[in-house]
């Protein structure tokens, strides 16, 4: 028996283990975990269209005042901000703190992915179907690739990705146009929506360049606090108001503040240790999600199964899945 335990170390399995050791960037490269995680993301964000749309009635919130639904909104984040810093925080067995010279990197990005990607989304959710919300948010997949090509410049910009993008906002501007044709667009409704998408764009961006100057979880936890502060500030400023809560509504509030934790944390670790398009491809399934939990949960079932709801889910998954998965392929075989 000690004959056996003392040879095998000299059989080099100690050493081989040591080169094979697990780092967060072996982890998060690993195809399989990469497929997961980002489709565990867009099930939690495809939640959050009808979640929302059920805490204003819950909390009773006058959705036509949008200082109200910033206020809403900025609980939201900020509660999101402490759960992913008390979570890193644990993680680290230290508290989790930015980098002084981090905090305008930091701020940048609560600016674009809180404060002004939920300030257009909140208002504009509030004045659209959950159903055309999520075809409307696929968008926000198309804007994160032009900004990589064209504003960040971490990608190359091709034939096949401007094929999806036309698909993709072929889908968009039919599900503006409806089963009979008539446009139906408002800016504070359908633009605002589109507006976040853009905002959320220019975010994953920055994520994608500041994740190499400081850590991903203090990035996401103090961008998602200081931009709910802010929107905190902005709403009760202007008369925003949550008249009511009960159980059901904490608990509500609790979940969408997980589920925003949760997903942009692990988007941020994705995004870090891989290239935005093979992160953005699995986002095809966003509008999917959205659109089904918001029949589900919001009965709009009639909306969603009808032929031009269809029709535009699918052109806009199918050109997220083109853009990602072979405009990038043809990159690499140059």
């Amino acid at each position: 028996m000690n004959d056996i335990e003392k040879s095998e170390p000299e059989s080099g399995g100690n050493e081989k283990f040591t080169k094979a050791k697990l780092t967060p960037e072996r982890f998060f490269t690993k195809p399989l975990v990469v497929a997961l995680c980002a489709i565990f993301c867009c099930v939690l964000w495809g939640s959050a269209f009808p979640c929302v749309k059920t805490g204003y009635k819950l909390f009773k919130i006058d959705t036509s005042n949008p200082a109200s639904l910033m206020l809403f909104a900025g609980v939201r984040f900020a509660l999101a901000g402490m759960l992913v810093i008390a979570f890193g925080s644990i993680q680290k067995r230290a508290f989790l703190v930015p980098k002084p010279r981090n905090m305008w990197r930091v701020m940048l990005v609560a600016l674009f992915q809180t404060a002004l990607q939920y300030t257009f989304f909140y208002i504009g959710l509030s004045r659209v179907s959950g159903v055309k919300s999520s075809v409307l948010n696929g968008l926000g997949v198309f804007f994160t690739i032009l900004c990589a090509c064209f504003v960040f410049r971490t990608e190359k910009f091709n034939l096949i990705k401007l094929a999806g993008c036309v698909l993709g906002f072929g889908g968009v501007i039919l599900i503006n146009l409806g089963g009979d044709f008539s446009f139906t667009f408002s800016f504070t409704g359908e633009g605002f929506l589109i507006l976040s998408g853009l905002s959320a764009a220019v975010a994953a961006g920055l994520v994608k360049i500041f994740s190499k100057y400081e850590n991903t979880t203090a990035l996401c936890g103090y961008q998602f606090l200081i931009g709910g502060v802010v929107l905190i500030i902005i709403g009760a400023s202007f008369g925003g108001r949550i008249p009511y809560i009960s159980v059901g509504a904490a608990f509500m509030l609790l979940y969408l503040a997980f589920l925003s934790a949760c997903a942009f944390t692990l988007q941020g670790f994705l995004l870090k240790y891989n290239p935005v398009s093979k992160v953005a491809v699995f986002k095809s399934t966003n509008p999917l999600f959205g659109a089904v939990f918001s029949a589900i949960i919001l009965s709009e079932s009639d909306q969603l199964l009808s032929w031009y709801t269809l029709i535009a889910i699918i052109l806009v998954c199918l050109g997220i899945f083109i853009i990602n998965k072979f405009g990038e392929r043809r990159k690499i075989h140059k």
